[in-house]
């Protein structure tokens, strides 16, 4: 049985510790608002790009000169997983859930005979798959330097990734991150980015209500320059949505673990009462036995 000084130092721990949990919920929590702002105010800016494209989309059906980020190199051969995740942990499930979507994933394309190639985003994410794929991981991202993610870092991966796709390194890519749904629930999602994947008439597309438009450029032109600007935006709304999914993760993995210590604490304190008070009246019994054997 523990001494009562030991009861009084893991007391005095546990409540060290849920002084520092809950101070990680706060600051989580004053975090959270402006990365849920963030990453709401990209989704229709996001989604109307997937409308647009959509729409152009729907006019270079069946021609040979549609750009290979829209129409794909006409093979599967080689994918690549971009597995985007959170720099720090403490935050639930939040990392392992998009972890092991994208390891699903990944065991699903070998055994259908494809080539695996893995872009990590984010230090949780590339420790989670080193270890089982890391032959197949070709770059990896990290911004645990930067204060807030910007637009900025989006651009470098998705040139990145361009670079990879114009050199013939891939035929399909595919990009892993939380969707952010409130504080209590975030969606593990894979979105392809290349070939881009649209909405098709009425499954979210703009209805033209049967009318003919004329482009000027064509439809090619205009693609070739908003297919790398869609990839950039689709990995950049991905990225805003990890930031928000990660704080409300954290926020809430701090709070349980503020409320699991305070019970510890209750457990811990009740436990000390009943030693010391039995170790009163043990000295209470011997004083007693004493004077009577006196």
């Amino acid at each position: 049985m523990a001494s009562l000084k030991d009861l009084r130092n893991r007391i005095a721990s546990v409540k060290a510790t849920q002084k520092i949990t809950k101070a990680m919920q706060m600051v989580a929590a004053a975090k959270l608002r402006r990365a849920q702002e963030a990453a709401e105010a990209a989704r229709p800016y996001a989604t109307r790009m997937d409308n647009v494209l959509a729409n152009l989309a729907a006019g270079m059906a069946g021609r040979d000169d549609a750009p290979k980020l829209l129409a794909g190199t006409g093979n599967d051969l080689v994918h690549l997983v971009i597995v985007a995740t959170a720099d720090r942990g403490l935050c639930g499930g939040f990392n392992s859930s998009i972890s092991r979507l994208a390891r699903e994933h990944i065991y699903k394309l070998q055994r259908d005979g494809k080539t695996v190639k893995i872009v990590t985003v984010g230090r949780k994410g590339r420790d989670a798959l080193k270890r089982l794929f890391g032959d197949k991981i070709v770059k990896s991202y990290e911004f645990t330097g930067i204060r807030s993610i910007g637009f900025a870092q989006a651009e470098e991966i998705a040139q990145a990734v361009l670079g990879m796709f114009e050199a013939g390194e891939f035929d399909v890519a595919t990009i892993f991150f939380s969707k952010f749904v409130n504080v209590v629930t975030q969606v593990p999602t894979a979105q392809q980015l290349i070939p881009a994947s649209v909405p098709a008439a009425g499954q979210g597309g703009v209805d033209l209500g049967g009318a003919v438009y004329d482009y000027e450029p064509d439809e090619a032109e205009i693609l070739k320059d908003l297919l790398p600007r869609n990839l950039a935006v689709q990995i950049f709304k991905a990225l805003l949505e990890n930031v928000a999914g990660e704080f409300g993760a954290k926020m809430s993995a701090m709070d349980n673990a503020t409320r699991n210590a305070g019970e510890m604490i209750k457990k811990l304190q009740i436990t000390y009462n009943r030693s010391r008070q039995a170790m009163i009246t043990k000295e209470l019994i011997e004083i007693i036995s004493g004077a009577e054997a006196l």
